[in-house]
């Protein structure tokens, strides 16, 4: 937790609740400790759809769905979501959570691991959610921002890392060294591209928010 608990949980009172559905697979992914964004995450995701209103969003990450599901039903916009998820055993899940939610036409998941799934997509994409390991981040980097349409929004989740990543590498334990290093690694490329404006913020697990700069902005700095 890289905020004061006692402030995350003040001001996820006063959230208003999902959908019944949402809830529910709230709920049982939690009992089945499966990881889905945080709340304050949630409510950061609809204000971020309402803004931007994207037609085609991409997420590296699916789970079970949540987070897709989520945005197929705030998003204030008819929308095309495509997902990609690698864990075989979770795939089954999301597609049915899908289908049961009713927005299996809307959303379409791509089986596989998404280092070589980013590559065979071409179309651009107005918004992309990454929430997948947070290790491939940077391998993920080229294609993200060749499939991120100039003024389109990527939103990079849990990027602190319940803040170890302020730490010295040699504070880390070994066997996270190499995921420390690569997020550090990911946000210095975030935050010094020319053709990126990014904010890294302290909410949930951390979250940086970038916008890909248009022809024309970039041309005038």
């Amino acid at each position: 937790m890289i905020v004061d608990e006692r402030f995350v949980t003040y001001i996820n009172s006063l959230d208003t609740e999902n959908t019944s559905f949402l809830e529910e697979l709230e709920k049982t992914a939690k009992e089945a400790y499966v990881p889905i964004i945080r709340r304050e995450m949630q409510s950061l995701l609809k204000l971020l759809l309402a803004m931007k209103r994207p037609i085609r969003i991409l997420e590296v990450g699916t789970a079970v769905g949540f987070s897709a599901l989520l945005m197929a039903e705030y998003n204030p916009v008819a929308c095309e979501i495509t997902t990609i998820e690698n864990y075989e055993k979770r795939i089954p899940i999301a597609k049915e959570n899908f289908a049961k939610a009713g927005r299996d036409q809307m959303i379409t998941l791509l089986e596989g691991d998404a280092a070589e799934v980013l590559k065979t997509l071409q179309e651009p994409y107005d918004f992309i959610f990454m929430d997948a390991a947070k290790g491939q981040y940077i391998h993920f980097f080229p294609d993200i921002m060749r499939l991120l349409a100039p003024g389109g929004m990527l939103v990079s989740d849990n990027v602190l890392q319940d803040g170890d990543v302020l730490e010295s590498h040699y504070a880390i334990t070994k066997r996270n060294r190499t995921i420390h290093s690569r997020m550090r690694d990911y946000l210095y490329e975030l935050k010094h591209s020319d053709v990126l404006e990014t904010s890294i913020i302290p909410l949930g697990d951390g979250v940086a928010l970038s916008i890909k700069k248009k022809k024309e902005e970039k041309e005038n700095r």
